[in-house]
């Protein structure tokens, strides 16, 4: 799915940018960068996960889902 709304987004990106509209390309190209950070971000933890590795992986992103994370008591 991550990789699905990263193209569409750059694509939608670039045409914006071909017809200069900077604010609406800037903002597309902002969106296609964030999942394309949340997709390399599952690629290294599942393939640290199958090699048995404790690290999750990107560490731009782990501070943004530790915002998220339900509170052990």
């Amino acid at each position: 799915m991550c990789l699905i709304v990263t193209i569409v987004m750059l694509g939608l990106a670039i045409q914006s940018f071909l017809q200069h509209q900077w604010m609406a390309g800037a903002v597309q190209l902002i969106i296609a960068l964030g999942f394309f950070a949340l997709l390399m971000r599952n690629i290294i933890a599942v393939r640290n996960e199958k090699q048995g590795c404790s690290t999750t992986g990107c560490s731009m992103t782990d501070w943004f889902t530790n915002l998220f994370k339900k509170k052990e008591k």
